[in-house]
């Protein structure tokens, strides 16, 4: 079984991509992001210690993490950010790990798979077997948030320049999909590069 880390930038179409590895493989497939949220719920040994570092008053009435307050907070302490990352991210991975290891033992998973953005500086790259990078072309991934997401220009901008630029995806991934052009384009190359594993309708 491999275990495939798959990054890119905002708009590179991440969801399509996975949507239809989804679809036809022997697969299991994790968002990085949705299990953040999850491990955050209320009960979990993760929201306990955010709310031991950022204070009763991150919850909301009902009980939950006000995560706008919280994103507000964290982004104007950097200091602050770090500690949510050290609670947040090793929790995400030890969750990651526990499942790709009953996805071993079942023997029914060929391909599993863990999407993010930020894979590479959480530190991801030590840990997968491969390093997927979905690239599209700046200009197509601005007017996909731009129509399809609602973003403007300006939100999408400030977005893209906070994160890795093409060369440090590059340099960092063992097989790039071009995601710029028809989306039957981009199943191709993923076809091509899976030949080796089970296909299914």
């Amino acid at each position: 079984m491999k275990f495939i880390g798959i990054t890119g930038g905002v708009g590179a179409g991440k969801t399509e991509i996975l949507n239809y590895i989804r679809k036809h493989y022997k697969c299991e497939i994790h968002l990085a992001d949705r299990v953040a949220e999850q491990l955050q719920e209320p009960g979990t040994a993760c929201f306990q210690a955010l709310v031991e570092l950022l204070g009763e008053e991150i919850k909301t009435s009902d009980g939950r993490l006000d995560r706008k307050q919280m994103a507000a907070r964290i982004f104007a302490d950097p200091k602050l950010l770090e500690q949510v990352n050290g609670i947040v991210h090793p929790a995400v991975k030890d969750f990651l790990m526990e499942r790709l290891e009953a996805a071993r033992e079942s023997g029914e998973i060929e391909l599993f798979f863990v999407e993010a953005a930020l894979l590479i500086e959480a530190g991801y790259r030590e840990l997968v077997d491969e390093m997927w990078y979905i690239y599209a072309e700046e200009e197509v991934r601005r007017q996909r948030l731009v129509q399809g997401r609602g973003y403007s220009p300006e939100k999408t901008a400030q977005i893209m320049a906070s994160q890795l630029g093409e060369d440090a995806f590059r340099r960092n991934c063992d097989f790039v999909i071009d995601n710029s052009g028809s989306l039957i384009e981009s199943y191709q190359q993923i076809d091509r590069k899976l030949e080796a594993f089970t296909w299914q309708e």
